[in-house]
Formats: C-alpha cells, structure tokens, sequence
C-alpha cells in the first residue's frame, strides 16, 4: 500500500473512533476503558482505535472502548497493576515487560530470535504465541492478540556503525531491564539504563552517546534531532500484548468474548500493517532531515548474532526454561524454511 493511501487510511480511523463514547450510548450494555502509553497516531494507538471500531460496529453498538492514550492513566507499570486488579478495563504494552509478573516473557526480548516480521508473526498467531498467552489469566489478565510496535535499532551521536568495533565504548541508554543490559555489555558498549523521558536530554547534553529503538519511536521522540546515526541493527523485536483485566472478560458472556477476540485479532492484522509502514515512513523521514542510516552487512551482523549467543543460553538455562525456548526457535526456523 503507498503511504499517502497509508496516511489516508490512518486519518480515516482518528476521525471516526473518538475519545468519548458514541451516541448510542442508551443502547451500550459496557464501556471498556483501554489505557496505553503511546498517542493515538502512533502504531499502537492506530490499532486501539482499529479495535474499538470493530467492537462497536460487531457488537451493534452494545460494546463501546473509551481510549486514553499517551498514559494518561499511568505507565506500563500503573496499567498492569490496575488490569489484574479489575480497576482498569485493558491495556496494550510490549510483551517484554510482563517478565517483571511473569518470569517466562522476557523470551520476548532476547536478543537476535526473529530473523523478520514473518517469523515473527508465525510465533504470535501460532501454538507458541497462544501458550505464552495461556499464562496470563493466573495472574488475572487475558491476552487478545499481538500488536507490532517493531525492530529495534541503534542511534548514536558519535559515529556510524558499520561492525562491532563501532559499538565498542558508546554510552547507550537500554531500557531497565537486565537482558537489554547484558546484550550491550556483550557488544562492548556501556549500556546506561534510563527511563525514556530522561533519554533526549540526556542526549542532547551529550552524557550518553545514544539509544535504541523502533524507529516510529524515535521520530515521535525527536530523539533523531539529538542524534547523527541509526544503524539498522534490528537486535530485538518488540511485539505487544493486548490484555484485558480477567475480572472485566469474566462480565462477558461467551458469545460477546469470541466476539472480542475476534475484533482484537483483526485489529492486529491491520496494525502490523500499519506499524511496519509507519517504521519505514519514519526513516525515511529522519533520513531527509539529517540523519545518517545504514544497514549492517549480512557478515557483521552474523558476528553480534554469535556474541550474544550465549545471552540467550543464559536466559534460557535460568530463566524461561529450555524446553520453552527450543519450543521457539524450532517454530522460528519451521517458519523460516517456508
């Protein structure tokens, strides 16, 4: 799809779901609350707002979503805790960040498992995906689909990186997260844990030499304005989880639950869509701005693979459990071989 039917597509949605419930609200048996970090024109707010109009036009009208974006209501942190507390109706957040709850969902963020978004797709609609999700209504959640929020990539201020030796000695901010931490340890930079909001000051004032992210992120940041170079290292993929509260999906018949899940896995197939064409759009846009991007060489990305290797191994051994790992790199490489 060219981007300025993308683009026309994505205005088409913002303007026909609103913020507030619909007019029929005398005909609606249920308002979900739906909280998320990012702002409604961003690949995560794209697909909240696919969702909720699929809920109304599905369920006639009966089911209305009220979006709250840009964590109005709290961060990843405040909206898991008010989820599994029945306090707050659903949230979307990268599937990574419920190993704080959930120990076996920092498979999410090993470093170098999905070769691209094809095998990155098969995992999340396949048995796998399904598995990981089969864990969360212990801990009073329920998992709907999987939305795209992308590959993560590396900016910097100092210079491009074109092999390890480049990313030796660059103070990079990592999210808090130990694996993110032990992944950059293992390239040889210094990785520098750091809430986001801190992170364009930080660069701009120059005590950290640069970042990692999905490159929407990074346009919507600003972030490229205090940088020189991305490199288009894709290290981790970043897929993200929309749950709702268990205590809310238990209010719902069966019928009004598949109906639910029904609307959630279609929203997902439209934003992974929408998502990676925003990536790619938001590159190219900081590239015409200014900014330096550049693949790295099947060979030299081949190298990090092998140094971080045994990250995975570790996580593996100690924490998701080999028999969950090897579960999905088998899966990864049966979707590659297709």
């Amino acid at each position: 799809m060219k981007a300025t039917k993308m683009n026309c597509v994505f205005a088409a949605i913002a303007s026909a779901v609103l913020l507030t419930s619909p007019p029929s609200l005398f005909a609606q048996e249920k308002v979900l609350r739906h909280s998320f970090n990012n702002q409604l024109d961003h690949p995560e707010g794209i697909g909240a707002q696919k969702f909720a109009e699929l809920v109304g036009k599905k369920s006639n009208g009966r089911i209305a979503v009220k979006l709250f974006p840009a964590g109005v209501l709290g961060g990843d942190i405040q909206s898991l805790s008010a989820i599994r507390g029945g306090n707050l109706d659903m949230t979307s957040m990268n599937a990574g960040n419920l190993n704080g709850v959930i120990k076996e969902f920092i498979i999410f963020d090993f470093p170098f498992l999905f070769p691209g978004p094809k095998e990155a797709d098969a995992i999340m609609d396949g048995p796998v995906g399904k598995k990981m999700f089969d864990k969360l209504p212990e801990y009073g959640m329920v998992g709907l689909a999987y939305f795209d929020n992308g590959f993560r990539n590396i900016t910097n201020s100092k210079r491009p990186i074109t092999n390890l030796e480049d990313i030796k000695g660059l103070k990079l901010r990592v999210m808090q997260n130990p694996i993110y931490i032990d992944l950059f340890n293992a390239l040889g930079a210094n990785p520098t844990p750091m809430p986001f909001p801190e992170v364009y000051t930080a660069l701009e004032q120059r005590t950290i030499d640069g970042q990692e992210n999905p490159g929407r992120t990074v346009e919507a940041s600003k972030v490229y304005e205090v940088q020189k170079y991305m490199t288009l290292t894709r290290h981790t993929y970043n897929p993200m989880a929309l749950m709702m509260s268990k205590k809310t999906w238990d209010k719902f018949s069966t019928d009004d639950q598949k109906l639910l899940r029904e609307a959630a896995q279609e929203a997902a197939v439209f934003q992974r869509a929408a998502s990676r064409e925003q990536n790619k759009q938001a590159i190219e846009r900081m590239q015409k701005a200014g900014l330096q991007v550049n693949e790295l060489p099947a060979q030299e990305l081949a190298t990090l693979r092998e140094k971080v290797k045994p990250i995975n191994e570790k996580y593996a051994k100690e924490v998701v459990g080999e028999g969950l790992y090897k579960e999905f790199t088998d899966a990864i490489a049966k979707a590659q071989a297709k």
